[in-house]
């Protein structure tokens, strides 16, 4: 079976080679037809501590690494605006 890869952006990363990667889809509400968003939270393992909060990055499923940790970042997509003015 493949393994699943998801795009999202960083809220956390303060842990140690952790990062908390935020995950957004859009779903249709079942009555209403309304397209609304959800989200939902990965811990995902960051080997080299190189990815900061606020950057969007590529997030792969592994084998349980800890006990919330079952994801692995595979690379860094786009660097966002509000990251950019905090490394100048």
């Amino acid at each position: 079976m493949p393994k699943r890869i998801l795009t999202g952006t960083v809220v956390s990363d303060k842990g140690d080679k952790t990062v908390v990667v935020k995950v957004e889809r859009k779903v249709k509400h079942p009555l209403y037809g309304k397209i609304i968003r959800r989200s939902k939270k990965y811990h995902a393992h960051d080997e080299d501590n190189a990815i900061k909060a606020g950057e969007t990055v590529r997030i792969e499923e592994t084998k349980p690494i800890s006990k919330l940790k079952t994801w692995k970042v595979l690379d860094k997509v786009e660097t966002s605006t509000k990251a950019k003015a905090a490394e100048a």
